[in-house]
């Protein structure tokens, strides 16, 4: 008697999430592709290809992304779809403040992430105050799946791994609300941040007069304007300042038969 129990077949699924690649690589964007890499590093996404035929059929019913956790059901063999969960640790509050205060500092980080790309070198962000935007080892990730398959991951995993990077290329900020901060919180932190370094947030020397206590005299002269002396030039100096003209009339260059005329305008 064999061991092993003989290959199921998943129930057909309707209204699920139908991966966009249905051949070749998973990843579009370099963020997605990192992921990728980061779990192949770890030792989990050589499984990967176990769940694609799942991804790609549409199995995946749902998929969640909140701070330390990504849910999903997935409809396997059984009548009742499967609960799958990916944890990974959110940054708390004090980790997210270093974070922003060091992306608020330049606004590049901003309009990258405004126009829904990740900045290139983010990761090196995140390493400069001791933290990683991808898990670094397979210990940081918890893997869970009601299915009775004893593999880890099992193909519902697999699958749930397969659509999550796809959404990463959709929308990178979905990465950073795992770790703990969504796009709206991210954003008005961001914005906050950059507006405590503005100078003008930190000193009212500079700031002027409210409008509505000037309006008298807005159109006023605020102050004696500088008295400038135009500098005397020759009513003919234009015509020596032309580039040389090789035209001439009864045997005069055209400029010196001009020459009179412009005296009479200067005088």
């Amino acid at each position: 008697m064999s061991r092993f129990f003989p290959p199921s077949r998943p129930r057909a699924a309707e209204g699920g999430i139908k991966a966009r690649s249905q051949r070749g690589a998973i990843a579009q964007t370099w963020w997605s592709e990192r992921f990728i890499a980061v779990l192949e590093d770890i030792g989990v996404g050589n499984r990967l290809q176990r769940g694609r035929g799942y991804a790609r059929k549409g199995q995946v019913l749902s998929l969640e992304v909140d701070a330390g956790s990504v849910t999903a059901r997935v409809q396997g063999s059984r009548s009742r779809p499967y609960r799958v969960r990916i944890g990974l640790q959110a940054f708390g509050k004090a980790q997210w403040a270093g974070l922003e205060r060091e992306l608020a500092g330049n606004a590049w980080y901003l309009a990258t992430l405004l126009a829904g790309e990740m900045p290139d070198d983010i990761e090196d962000v995140f390493a400069g105050v001791g933290l990683s935007l991808f898990p670094a080892s397979a210990g940081e990730l918890s893997l869970d799946c009601s299915c009775p398959d004893w593999e880890v991951p099992c193909k519902h995993l697999a699958a749930t791994f397969y659509l999550l990077a796809e959404s990463f290329d959709d929308d990178p900020f979905r990465i950073l609300a795992w770790r703990g901060r969504p796009r709206d919180d991210l954003l008005d932190n961001l914005n906050a941040a950059r507006s405590d370094r503005s100078p003008a947030a930190d000193s009212t020397e500079h700031r002027g007069v409210p409008l509505e206590d000037c309006l008298q005299s807005y159109f006023a002269m605020q102050g004696d304007l500088p008295r400038l002396t135009p500098q005397i030039t020759s009513s003919t100096s234009l015509l020596d300042q032309l580039p040389p003209i090789d035209i001439t009339l009864r045997g005069s260059p055209l400029t010196e038969l001009l020459r009179p005329a412009y005296r009479r305008f200067g005088s």
